[in-house]
């Protein structure tokens, strides 16, 4: 036999329930990390490509200011 360790000796006996809740929250997780992921990268790319535009645009030049009028 080999020497308990504590990994070995002190796990839990899920029941059959508590181990298919498991499996549902592990491959929910996994799904919402994916999910998270491809927002992440949809996000980066539409950032990038604004700022390529933005830098491509000619500057917008302002508007000269009006002379304030004097009242008499």
């Amino acid at each position: 036999m080999t020497d308990p360790t504590r990994d070995t000796a002190f796990k839990p006996n899920l029941t059959k329930t508590e181990s298919k809740a498991e499996a549902v929250s592990r491959i929910a997780k996994s799904m919402i990390e994916q999910e998270t992921a491809k927002r992440d990268a949809k996000t980066a790319r539409l950032k990038e490509a604004r700022l390529a535009q933005e830098a491509a645009a000619q500057p917008v030049k302002a508007a000269p200011r009006a002379k304030a009028r004097r009242a008499k």
